[in-house]
């Protein structure tokens, strides 16, 4: 099953879903794209679990090389207990990037699951708040 939940940005009044964020540099007054983290849930399948126990592998190299193939950057990779196999946190240039890689490898059929959340930073989710606050919500039935 493939899981991608795609937030397609309050970062930027003009938002653009395939334009990085933009960050200016007080020290030099020039603007440096800043990449979006997502963090990545996934769930081996038995049959994979099997593979790897045979010949166990670090995928965190396979998971590097997607990730660098869209100009990103892998920031972590961990096995974990519960409901998920693993977490991946990554960066990418914007959302298209990030959805081909996911795309990539929930197409290859070695997980059960594979679920993406764009993170937003404090200051992305201020902006988020600020705005809420001239939007006029009217819950349903009133």
């Amino acid at each position: 099953m493939l899981l991608i939940a795609i937030f397609s940005g309050c970062a930027k009044k003009d938002s653009d879903a395939s334009r990085p964020r933009i960050a200016s540099r007080p020290e030099n007054g020039k603007e440096d794209s800043v990449m979006a983290f997502y963090l990545t849930r996934f769930s081996y399948t038995s049959e994979t679990w099997a593979r790897l126990t045979k010949n166990p592998e670090d995928r965190r190299e396979a998971a590097r090389k997607y990730i660098e193939s869209v100009g990103g950057k892998l920031r972590g990779f961990w096995y974990a207990f519960g409901a998920y196999d693993g977490y991946c946190l990554w960066e990418a240039p914007d959302n298209v990037s990030m959805s081909a890689v996911a795309i990539a490898i929930s197409g290859g059929g070695a997980l059960s699951k594979f679920e993406t959340t764009p993170l937003l930073t404090v200051e992305e989710t201020l902006e988020a708040l600020r705005r809420a606050q001239t939007i006029a919500y009217r819950p349903p039935g009133e």
